[in-house]
């Protein structure tokens, strides 16, 4: 028994001693990047045009054709807002409503680069909560207020500001800079982004690096990290809508069979529920932890430096909320289902539909196989939506040279937060380009604060941006556009 006992010391001592040798090796990977001094711009302006912007509803709809007058009205308004970009760079329209600009570089043998966004937002509902119009374009209280100040057109109107900016100093790019603002990537892009991809392939362009809407600066989000965080988003979650049918005889519901075809369908989403796709610390999840793991306080930078031995309590606590549960795995949400018309009626046919959202590690093949296992069932049938369905993008290395200057430049204009790779769990016009460049960044200087459920303004009520936060936003790709374009990658 003595024996046992020092064994099993002489074991709680080394482990100990990993742990911690581990821990003392977990240092920090931020960048030490110097802050600029801020570039001078006219506030006053740059809001107003922006506030200007949103008042066209420029709105996305699945089941309407765009607003003509709106579309090709912006369009007017930013040749009228920025009369040297529009003189210097090549303009292309795209199937009616997208745009496209080249801003031709001196040195022909480096590759170009392509910043995106896209002009179309999605509608408006319950004016009557909202403390300015959506559409009004109000600037009140330190904030530009209206849908699409957050998600698109503060992108949109922020390259273009820096585009003019930069042109009115002299500034000419080494590197060629593609623009592309598509106008229906809050349907599914097929008109917008799509086609303006299809254009550049034929031209066979290669980018350097591509960036576009994604991940945000986030404060407060981040368990155990008291400072802000930008997180850019590496990789895209794919996704596929798997139908799930069901076939009976039917029938009165006076003398029902032990299973109808509705019951058999709701015990195949419930067991589809219960065993979700299995998820990990791995990949794109486990460099964000990198990241972030030595800044934290020493009690959390000891569990995230030894993963090897709290991997398994570390992914149940993310497990347990939604949003983090979503970066570890692929997630099953069951979002339809349809069965008899008639309440004293057995259906014939019961079909539901789950939507999966696909992590990085698995594909849409490894979805189905994990349904048709799960459950088990011969009744079931199993099939998908083949116009519902994407592979997850792949991942795009943190150890380039692009991805240093891109984290680089969050650094040198926003000083004081912290940087990570992270995993966009939504969707974005990037998926048209992943065969375009290896390098492509999904992140927008938005920044959000918990305490304000900034997040939730996207997409809802009281859609707004700071001022301030959108002076940093035409400042961050000022000094993007100038690092990038003039310093070999």
């Amino acid at each position: 028994m003595k024996k046992i006992i020092i064994i099993l010391g002489l074991f709680f001592i080394i482990i100990l001693g990993i742990v911690f040798f581990k821990t003392l090796l977990f240092t920090s990977k931020q960048s030490s990047a110097k802050p600029i001094s801020p570039e001078k711009l006219d506030t006053d302006s740059i809001s107003e045009r922006l506030a200007s912007a949103i008042r066209f509803q420029t709105v996305s709809s699945q089941d309407t054709l765009p607003n003509e007058k709106e579309f090709l009205g912006f369009h007017a308004f930013l040749e009228k807002s920025f009369p040297l970009l529009h003189k210097t760079l090549t303009k292309e329209v795209v199937n009616k409503y997208s745009l496209l600009y080249t801003w031709k570089g001196n040195d022909p043998n480096l590759k170009p680069i392509l910043l995106m966004g896209h002009i179309d937002v999605v509608p408006a509902e319950n004016e009557s909560k909202w403390e300015h119009l959506p559409f009004a374009g109000a600037i009140a209280d330190g904030y530009i207020w209206g849908r699409g100040s957050l998600d698109d057109k503060s992108a949109v109107m922020g390259v273009l500001e820096a585009t003019e900016h930069l042109l009115k100093s002299g500034f000419s790019p080494k590197r060629t800079i593609y623009l592309s603002f598509g106008h229906d990537e809050e349907t599914t892009g097929k008109k917008g982004a799509f086609k303006a991809a299809a254009l550049l392939k034929e031209r066979n362009i290669e980018f350097e690096f591509i960036q576009d809407e994604g991940m945000f600066i986030a404060d407060g989000y981040v368990p155990g990290v008291p400072k802000p965080v930008a997180i850019v988003g590496m990789a895209q979650k794919g996704y596929v809508t798997v139908e799930l049918i069901v076939e009976d005889t039917g029938g009165h519901s006076s003398s029902p069979p032990s299973n109808t075809a509705v019951g058999i369908l709701s015990k195949a989403i419930v067991r589809l529920e219960e065993n979700p796709i299995k998820g990990g610390l791995d990949g794109i999840i486990g460099d964000m932890f990198d990241s972030l793991g030595p800044e934290m306080s020493l009690p959390m930078k000891l569990i995230f430096a030894n993963r090897w031995l709290f991997g398994g309590l570390i992914e149940k606590q993310l497990s347990e909320s939604p949003g983090t549960n979503a970066n570890l795995r692929t997630t099953t949400a069951a979002t339809m289902f349809h069965g008899s018309d008639k309440e004293n009626v057995l259906p014939q046919k019961a079909r539901a539909l789950v939507n999966f959202r696909i992590h990085p590690r698995d594909d849409i093949q490894k979805v189905l196989d994990h349904v048709k296992q799960v459950v088990n069932d011969s009744r079931v049938k199993v099939d998908y939506l083949k116009n519902s369905a994407e592979e997850p993008s792949p991942v795009s290395p943190i150890n380039s040279p692009s991805y240093e200057m891109f984290t680089k430049t969050i650094k040198e204009v926003f000083p004081d937060v912290l940087i990570a790779p992270g995993l966009f769990i939504a969707g974005s016009d990037t998926q048209k380009f992943i065969s375009f460049s290896k390098n492509i960044y999904r992140f927008h200087p938005l920044y959000f604060q918990k305490s304000n459920n900034d997040e939730k303004r996207m997409h809802g009520t009281n859609e707004r941006i700071s001022v301030r936060n959108y002076e940093d936003f035409v400042r961050f790709y000022i000094q993007l556009i100038r690092n990038s374009s003039n310093f070999t990658l």
